[in-house]
């Protein structure tokens, strides 16, 4: 293991254990201490992700915190600022991509130091760190897969743009639970926490180049119920967005291509056909109702 306070630049594509992730480069600033560890991932998240290192500082307990950039230029993920804020290592993606490819390199990181349970958050301080004990205790309990939820009762969101929230309980959220045969409440939140056991089996296999946008979390979700890996679900407390139009245009795009994915052309027109069919059968019933009509 490379002493702490040592950039570590990978110039390749693979990591040593064969797992596909972007070029990046790591540098250690303390050893490992815990079982668990909290990757966050940030880009340009400014003073938002040290107001959330501050918060998190009292209730991390046993988790070591990683940071995984996509290559901020605001000085926000300088080595020294992040050391005292109580940062174990900062990676910095060095080739193309966007969340997922951030993801597969923090995930395989932490995965070749060992930890058996990673907890995953956005830096951009909109999620309740009060949270991480309970996933911690969730991966340490051996759950495979922790999903937050601010539509389950104790959730709360604050600012949600209503379009963002009639598109996850409406569109979202519906279709990746359609395909992952589990019901799902909230499957845009990104405060999650992952098994080493779900990322390392190899009907799973998170860490292909095919995962470059913003696609990967929702694959997991679908993957981990459809192989019957244990899962929960709970209210994450707090989830703020900062402004009215929110900052993810494209997640519903994401998940709709992790579903097809999931599909396949023969699975889409399967359930396209079933819920034709469900569609006839409501049209029949209104029909049958005296003085009610479908337009």
């Amino acid at each position: 293991m490379t002493p702490a306070g040592t950039p570590v630049a990978f110039a390749d594509s693979r990591s040593g254990s064969g797992r596909s992730v972007p070029p990046h480069a790591v540098e250690r600033l303390a050893e490992r201490r815990g079982r668990h560890a909290v990757c966050i991932f940030v880009i340009n998240e400014g003073e938002r992700l040290h107001r959330q290192l501050a918060k998190m500082r009292s209730v991390r307990h046993d988790l070591d915190v990683v940071v995984a950039d996509g290559g901020s230029t605001d000085g926000s993920t300088d080595p020294d600022r992040l050391a005292a804020a109580g940062v174990r290592a900062v990676l910095v993606k060095k080739g193309p991509g966007r969340l997922s490819s951030q993801m597969r390199m923090g995930l395989s990181w932490c995965l070749d130091e060992g930890y058996d349970g990673i907890v995953v958050m956005d830096g951009n301080d909109k999620d309740d760190p009060e949270a991480l004990p309970r996933f911690s205790s969730a991966l340490e309990r051996g759950i495979d897969h922790v999903q937050g939820s601010r539509y389950l009762p104790g959730g709360r969101g604050i600012n949600t743009p209503l379009s963002r929230h009639l598109a996850v309980t409406l569109l979202h959220a519906p279709l990746v639970s359609l395909a992952a045969g589990r019901r799902y409440t909230d499957t845009t939140n990104g405060f999650r926490g992952y098994s080493r056991r779900l990322l390392a089996d190899p009907r799973v296999a998170p860490f292909r180049d095919v995962f470059t946008g913003y696609e990967l979390h929702y694959y997991l979700a679908i993957r981990a119920a459809r192989l019957g890996f244990d899962m929960d679900v709970w209210p994450n407390g707090r989830f703020r967005t900062a402004t009215v139009v929110g900052t993810r245009p494209g997640g519903g795009v994401a998940a709709a291509w992790a579903t097809l994915q999931h599909l396949g052309s023969e699975g889409y027109e399967a359930i396209a056909a079933r819920l034709m069919a469900m569609v006839d059968r409501y049209r029949a019933g209104i029909a049958a109702i005296d003085g009610l009509h479908v337009h």
